[in-house]
């Protein structure tokens, strides 16, 4: 088993910053995806923060960078740095996922702005 979900990702897809360990273990993605799943959002952010440090970079497939994201908002709903920094990974995939980035944006601005009515 793997120590930690950042572990785990860098064992299936790698690590362009530093080399990954030899691992011996299963790399079934399914695997990888029910601990992504039931991960808290410390664990998911340590491995996106880790992997893909400049958030346009790293070895993370397009699909669990979204995934991981979407889950992370799942769990802290309501923190505007989360919502944006999960918007410019969408916009940095290309222009399919652009509406929901630009949505993202708006309900963060929409969170500050309520924040600093009260």
């Amino acid at each position: 088993m793997h120590s930690s979900l950042t572990e785990h990702a860098r064992c299936l897809y790698g690590d362009e910053y530093r080399p990954a360990s030899p691992c011996a273990l299963d790399r079934d993605e399914h695997y990888f995806v029910e601990e992504l799943t039931f991960a808290d959002a410390e664990a998911i952010l340590a491995m996106l923060r880790e992997l893909c440090p400049n958030l346009v970079d790293g070895l993370l497939p397009v699909w669990v960078r979204n995934l991981a994201y979407r889950l992370v908002l799942l769990q802290r709903p309501n923190q505007p740095a989360l919502m944006r920094e999960a918007a410019y990974s969408l916009y940095s995939h290309g222009p399919d996922w652009d509406d929901r980035a630009a949505e993202l944006h708006s309900q963060a601005d929409a969170l500050e702005a309520a924040d600093r009515n009260q």
